[in-house]
């Protein structure tokens, strides 16, 4: 189990290999017992292969490349403070770095980010979701059956990565997915066979040490 999460982190290229439908049901269906507040379960889950896959995957290109941007919710403060900005850009700069991109050559750099919404070559992408009206809580429920799927992914020897970058055109995927308007769309996941020859799946980020984060008391 410490390994499954210490091993876990984001992959960037994907093997064009299918998933079967029986192993994600399989891995939803385990990490639905994730916590959650009064056992309220708010997390909905949209999960795309084949066509919907394509379809939704063109209709995000489209409206990057015309920059239709409509974010459906805000991640970070503007502008976004210390510590946060500088481990932000460290991680991007160790992308680009690995993928060969000059920190400069912003056209690269749009290249490398607009495959996101190609899923990074997954077979899989997932689209979590829950109603609207709710409040923080739930979004904390939904992140720890987020954190499940991607780990239990690493059981069936699949890996994952989350892609909160498809939320930056909510309307778009709400619109290609029919998802319900009332939904909010939390992130979207990327699902699939790790290409572990690729650079870029070499990335790993800094984490801070332990004294950095959590304070004892009385232990």
């Amino acid at each position: 189990m410490v390994e499954a999460v210490n091993g876990r982190h984001s992959i960037r290229r994907f093997l064009p290999m299918a998933v079967p439908r029986s192993t994600v049901e399989a891995i939803l269906t385990a990490a639905a017992r994730a916590p959650s507040g009064t056992n309220s379960q708010p997390w909905h889950v949209t999960v795309v292969a084949g066509e919907a896959r394509e379809r939704v995957s063109r209709a995000v290109l489209a409206a990057a490349e015309a920059n239709e941007r409509a974010e459906e919710y805000e991640y970070f403060p503007e502008p976004c403070p210390e510590p946060y900005l500088a481990r932000r850009r460290a991680v991007g700069y160790k992308l680009y770095s690995l993928y060969g991109i000059e920190r400069s050559d912003y056209p690269a750099r749009k290249r490398a980010m607009l495959r996101n919404f190609e899923f990074f070559g997954a077979p899989v992408g997932l689209f979590f979701t829950m109603d609207r009206f709710l409040k923080l809580g739930s979004w904390l429920d939904v992140g720890m059956f987020m954190q499940n799927v991607m780990t239990l992914a690493r059981a069936y020897g699949l890996e994952t990565c989350p892609q909160q970058a498809w939320c930056e055109f909510g309307p778009t995927v709400h619109a290609a997915l029919g998802i319900p308007d009332g939904q909010v769309l939390v992130s979207g996941m990327a699902l699939g066979h790790a290409d572990w020859s690729a650079p870029e799946n070499g990335l790993v980020a800094d984490r801070e040490p332990l004294a950095g984060f959590a304070r004892f008391e009385g232990l």
